[in-house]
């Protein structure tokens, strides 16, 4: 039987943190960790080279897809409910995964793994705004949570590497089902049963059929652009149904009594303005970190394992600019403040990637941008807590669900386009390792174009949120606790 203290810990806020964290480690771990797998799956599952992507591509549909009709269903049957429902689910499908005997098993339970990480994912950061109200405490909070994010991306592929080589790639897969184990426990111990709005606020069915079909078109656009070419037939009718349905979303949400995502959500230039950043800033980094790595080991020709060690700087110098310099830059400066110089410290180390050569060294030549990624450590926290910002605390979970929405169809969008403009100007130039380097630069080149774009939107659009009077709600202020 556990004593008074374990208890209290047990159902601590920052003890919440922690379960929450552990969830989106294992969620994140998992996109990074598989596509160092992909060889060993490829061989043993006799995967054809084309629908190997599809182990990438059925998660991300259905991750993308989901996440706003999964954080609005987490404010109205709970957000506990979902977080719980979501990390079984995508447990059971990783342990699925982990058995695959064909192609089609692993793709079915991948596009299952999706499902799970969007309800899990979709309301964490609405728990995470509504458990931490304080400013400070808040922007400490939502630190830990970016450095998750970045520590899940850059461990997993050096994790993946190790799996694989020593145990099977079935047990990239496998990881998964302790961490999932303990984070259901847990999460049943420390965070509150909070019973929601209730479904009859916002069960629109059709709504919810035309987002999802949305995102869904939308993020299956993207991700076969590489192969059928941006300007293909194909790529253009699919992106223009994409178009037309989440038109049809948000005509329907202005005139539906009980809309799954309320526009007073937008109205808030810090929300809309903040989802818009967050797409411009991570299409500019996932981006960056595929090039980067395709640059060391196509280029410099280290392998798979020493460029995942590689890039183990950047997650170090993420983590301890977010744990802990952003909070108190935050609180002394302002989020808007905060953003910006993070943007500047990103900008400056694309800049340095312009220069990279043929015969680069890691010291002088990868070291110096990947300290400076630790920007992503100040920008990141900040910008999360603008666009929760402006939303109400009955709309924590579609806000939250919002812009996971907007952050993985940024960091999709940025993969796909900068790499195919890359491998396009590698072609171009003869497929050399001097026509790899010059495809490479200029794909850093127009991330840095993104991140100026992010940089103006900051400082025109942004306001850093003014604290609520007691009795009064405003549209910039913090979301009080639920």
């Amino acid at each position: 039987m556990s004593s008074p203290s374990t208890s209290s810990w047990l159902r601590s806020r920052w003890f919440a943190l922690a379960v929450l964290c552990a969830g989106s480690l294992m969620i994140i771990l998992d996109g990074s960790i598989v596509t160092v797998a992909l060889p060993a799956i490829q061989a043993d599952l006799g995967f054809s080279p084309s629908g190997l992507s599809w182990t990438v591509n059925a998660y991300l549909i259905a991750f993308g897809g989901l996440l706003l009709l999964a954080g609005r269903l987490g404010d109205l049957v709970g957000r506990r409910r979902m977080l719980v429902t979501g990390l079984a689910v995508f447990t059971a499908a990783s342990v699925l995964c982990g058995v695959a005997w064909e192609p089609w098993v692993l793709l079915a339970a991948r596009f299952a793994q999706g499902v799970g990480g969007a309800m899990a994912s979709a309301v964490s950061l609405g728990m995470i705004i509504t458990l931490f109200t304080e400013p400070g405490e808040r922007a400490r909070a939502i630190g830990a949570f970016a450095f998750t994010g970045a520590a899940g991306a850059s461990v997993g592929q050096v994790l993946g590497g190790v799996l694989t080589d020593t145990l099977g790639w079935n047990w990239v897969f496998y990881i998964n089902l302790p961490i999932g184990a303990l984070a259901i426990a847990f999460a049943l111990v420390s965070l509150e049963n909070d019973r929601g709005l209730g479904l009859r606020r916002g069960a629109d069915a059709l709504g919810a059929v035309l987002v999802t079909a949305g995102v869904m078109a939308g993020v299956y656009t993207i991700v076969q652009a590489e192969h059928a070419g941006w300007a293909s037939a194909r790529t253009l009718t699919l992106g223009a149904l994409s178009v037309a349905l989440l038109a049809a979303f948000v005509a329907r949400q202005a005139t539906a009594a009980t809309p799954l995502l309320p526009l007073r959500v937008l109205r808030s230039r810090n929300v809309w303005g903040a989802n818009l950043i967050q797409m411009l800033m991570l299409a500019a980094l996932m981006s960056f970190q595929i090039l980067i790595a395709l640059y060391m080991q196509n280029v410099l020709k280290y392998s798979a394992s020493a460029t995942g060690s590689a890039l183990l700087p950047a997650a170090v110098a993420i983590g301890a600019v977010s744990l802990v310099v952003s909070a108190r830059l935050i609180a002394r400066f302002g989020e808007r403040a905060v953003l910006v110089a993070g943007l500047v410290l990103l900008l400056a180390a694309r800049l340095l990637l312009l220069r990279l050569p043929v015969e680069g060294t890691f010291l002088v030549d990868l070291l110096p941008a990947m300290l400076l990624s630790g920007g992503f450590g100040l920008a990141m926290p900040a910008l999360t807590g603008l666009g929760m910002s402006g939303a109400r605390a009955e709309d924590a979970g579609v806000a939250s669900g919002l812009f996971n929405t907007t952050q993985q169809i940024g960091g999709a969008l940025g993969v796909a386009a900068l790499t195919t403009v890359a491998a396009t100007r590698t072609e171009a130039l003869g497929g050399t390792a001097e026509a790899l380097n010059s495809g490479y630069r200029l794909g850093f080149g127009i991330g840095g174009i993104l991140l100026v774009a992010a940089l103006v939107l900051s400082v025109a659009v942004l306001r850093t949120p003014r604290p609520a009077r007691r009795g009064t709600e405003t549209a910039e202020a913090p979301v009080p606790a639920a």
